[in-house]
């Protein structure tokens, strides 16, 4: 199974791609990156090149699943509401795509990949490192992403193994 994972944002977007393997089971990096709209752009175009890019990733990559973390609550509305919608980017994109689209808030992800919802970016970036064997830590929005697809790949294989216990 090859997850793509998404940290949206309107003037950063990350993305990670990581693939399932069954024999022996493990996680492997594919790829990971970031989609960077010129900042002085409207947002209007930002949003646009945002999809632009996930769809190039998507025909590129070709992913079984997408994997995108959910909103946090911000003291600054506006940035919630910019943020919301690069949210909104990504998931019309995934969709567009046909893919299912999960999507994991912030402390469900560190929790996942640290064992410790709370933990800073510093820590997440590089348990992301650790679990994946990637020779340096990834870029912050790139290893956010990563971490959104690891995310799922976990609770992936805990529903798929919870069905089966219960057949």
């Amino acid at each position: 199974m090859r997850i793509l994972g998404i940290d949206p944002g309107s003037r950063i977007c990350g993305w990670g791609i990581i693939e399932e393997t069954r024999s022996p089971q493990s996680i492997v990096h594919v790829d990971n990156g970031l989609i960077a709209p010129k900042a002085r752009l409207p947002l209007a175009e930002r949003l646009a090149f945002i999809y632009d890019g996930i769809k190039k990733i998507i025909e590129d990559y070709r992913p079984d699943q997408v994997s995108v973390e959910g909103l946090f609550y911000a003291k600054n509305a506006r940035s919630a509401l910019v943020l919301g919608h690069a949210r909104g980017v990504a998931l019309l994109a995934a969709t567009h795509a046909g893919l299912p689209v999960h999507e994991y808030a912030p402390a469900q992800i560190k929790q996942a990949v640290c064992g410790y919802g709370r933990a800073d970016k510093g820590q997440v970036a590089r348990m992301v490192m650790a679990v994946l064997s990637l020779p340096e830590v990834a870029q912050t929005d790139a290893s956010d992403a990563l971490a959104c697809a690891i995310c799922h790949c976990n609770s992936y294989r805990y529903k798929n193994a919870l069905e089966k216990s219960q057949e």
